[in-house]
């Protein structure tokens, strides 16, 4: 009979997830519930109320999947492309490349727009796509994991618009720590996942779509290829009906509304001031180090950052000391840049200064 669960707590630094909030582990503890009792519906209008609020939009549709940031932007994709419709997807890490793929599975006739990793996306090139002929979508990572891009969205949403397609945007890592404005910056559809600055468990995928993205679902001429994550049979149990779709998981929404409780008491201005300055600490100590960050100032990532690996330094042998002797959890590259990059997240409860001072000190030691 095997034992119970006994593991050495960690400092979580990497790309995902980052440190609970013990208050959020607690709000999970409470006792189950029916997911149709009229107190759990109760919340879940709390839950939706306060999920606008943190993702900046009035748009109705606007809700968690119950599944991780991948089901969140599979359901943004699933939910809008029809076979043949023309996606143009912005490709500049691993998680662009995840949605040309996922967009070329529903049906969709994928045109890429490419980057080189640790670039951000160049208008000018979604422009020259959208010239190619009439688009149902443009997709793009506003934070890009791989890569630790923070990519600038209202160009590219105006011209998208103008061409008469919708702008679906993958926020994954940067909703709760980054402004991720999906009214003002016209986003179509919108996803992100808990377990990044939210910090809340991983397993639900907030999701938010605009009126136009619902007319688009509504006027489809062909089923969703997703049954799981149509969104015309999911909003019905979000809705005023309550029909059921599937036993939604009700423990991992007490956290997830105690976390977004906790986000908005602390404040959305104030969260986003405090992953900046977290991440120009360590910016500022990785350089006395002689280290840099992958992308250019002004498209660096607050929560993700990609720190070049010196020459000369074993990419695997520093990220097990960290973790075996200060209990620091950094990530490596993906994809391109595996062994060129370590990933260090300082998301939401991760993002201390007292983690960053820990970290830098742990470096200069193993490096020394």
């Amino acid at each position: 009979m095997s034992g119970s669960l006994d593991f050495t707590p960690r400092i979580l630094m990497g790309p995902g997830p980052s440190n609970v909030d013990a208050r959020v582990l607690q709000a999970m503890a409470l006792p189950s519930i029916s997911h149709l009792d009229p107190g759990f519906i109760e919340i879940m209008e709390r839950i939706k109320t306060m999920l606008r609020e943190v993702m900046m939009t009035t748009n109705e549709l606007t809700i968690p999947v119950s599944g991780t940031g991948s089901a969140g932007m599979e359901a943004a994709l699933c939910n809008l492309i029809e076979p043949r419709d023309r996606c143009v997807v912005c490709v500049n890490g691993v998680f662009g490349s995840r949605m040309a793929d996922v967009c070329s599975r529903y049906g969709g006739e994928v045109v890429t727009v490419s980057a080189s990793w640790g670039q951000p996306i160049d208008p000018d090139d979604v422009r020259e796509a959208l010239e190619g002929g009439p688009t149902k979508l443009v997709a793009i990572v506003h934070a890009e994991t791989s890569t630790g891009v923070l990519q600038p969205l209202e160009d590219i949403s105006h011209m998208t618009h103008e061409a008469g397609g919708l702008l679906v945007v993958d926020c994954v890592t940067s909703l709760g720590g980054h402004p991720v404005k999906v009214d003002e910056w016209g986003i179509d559809a919108c996803y992100s996942g808990t377990q990044k600055c939210l910090s809340i468990p991983p397993g639900l995928a907030p999701l938010s779509f605009s009126p136009a993205a619902v007319a688009a679902l509504e006027s489809r001429t062909t089923k969703v290829a997703n049954w799981y994550l149509d969104m015309s049979m999911v909003r019905e149990y979000w809705g005023e009906d309550r029909t059921y779709h599937h036993t939604a998981p009700v423990n991992a929404l007490y956290g997830f509304h105690e976390g977004l409780r906790l986000i908005l008491a602390e404040g959305l201005e104030a969260r986003w001031v405090r992953h900046q300055a977290n991440h120009e600490l360590l910016v500022a100590g990785l350089a006395e180090m002689g280290l840099e960050i992958l992308p250019a100032p002004g498209y660096r990532l607050w929560s993700l950052n990609t720190v070049r690996i010196p020459e000369g330094a074993d990419d695997v042998r520093v990220r097990k000391r960290l973790l075996n002797e200060y209990d620091i959890e950094i990530g490596g590259g993906l994809g391109e840049l595996k062994g060129k990059v370590w990933r260090v997240g300082l998301m939401g409860a991760s993002s201390t200064r007292n983690n960053v001072n820990a970290l830098l000190g742990a470096l200069k030691t193993i490096l020394r």
